[in-house]
């Protein structure tokens, strides 16, 4: 922020350079994300109250936002797709509107299996009415302790331990457990399904509204790991047939 600052001294022509720019900034340690797999997104919108929206989150990387700023205007559901272009912050308590965090409108493509869900949510409302919710009031995820998001995967995780319990009871091997997540870590999860799924890099930047792709590798690069592995397979199957021909 310092060096933003600084930035506009310069471009003033306050001060002849920007000093904060040389100066080297300990590296962000990366926290470890929870990635759900299908089945945990599934197991989560049951116990959830809005299960509709958990399964909207968890497949198009939409941020709670953009997610909750949709009004049925923005939703085409012939074509199965979306307009991103209000994003809905809340603000000391306050939602203020904006415009999505890159400043840029972008549209996504929603799965199939979602019509049903998006159909539901936007029955009986006129074109400016939001999505999610009443269609008045901009929904929210609740608190930390007592919120409806948290509450569901409080639910979820207690059914984990009683089933790894068993597990160890019996010496089987312990199911995975639910982590500790955030709505925002449904966006997460999206990105992780898609890539697994086999979209490439643009396609999952292009969902996600990232600035670039150099961003998107630079976000999720422990989910293009196994990639390493694919290439050198192909090219390894790409010489064998070339020199058998």
């Amino acid at each position: 922020m310092l060096a933003a600052i600084l930035e506009g001294a310069v471009k003033d022509k306050r001060i002849s350079t920007n000093p904060a720019r040389d100066v080297k900034l300990p590296r962000k340690k990366k926290g470890t994300r929870a990635y759900l797999s299908h089945q945990q997104v599934e197991r989560l919108a049951r116990a959830a109250k809005y299960a509709d929206l958990i399964r909207f989150l968890s497949y198009t990387g939409l941020r709670w936002g953009e997610a909750t700023g949709l009004r049925v205007k923005h939703i085409d559901q012939v074509s199965r797709r979306i307009r991103i272009e209000e994003n809905a912050v809340s603000v000391n308590g306050q939602i203020v509107i904006g415009t999505p965090k890159t400043h840029e409108r972008r549209a996504v493509v929603f799965p199939p299996f979602l019509d049903q869900a998006i159909s539901r949510a936007c029955k009986g409302k006129s074109s400016e009415d939001l999505v999610w919710g009443d269609g008045l009031k901009h929904l929210r995820s609740g608190d930390l302790r007592r919120g409806w998001f948290v509450a569901a995967v409080a639910r979820v995780r207690a059914e984990d331990e009683i089933l790894a319990a068993e597990a160890r009871a019996s010496g089987n091997a312990e199911p995975n457990m639910m982590p500790k997540l955030t709505p925002h870590d449904l966006r997460h999860t999206a990105a992780s399904l898609a890539i697994s799924a086999g979209a490439n890099v643009k396609a999952v930047q292009r969902m996600l509204g990232h600035a670039s792709a150099a961003m998107t590798l630079d976000t999720y690069s422990d989910l293009y790991e196994d990639d390493l592995e694919s290439v050198a397979v192909a090219l390894d199957s790409a010489r064998r047939l070339r020199l058998e021909q």
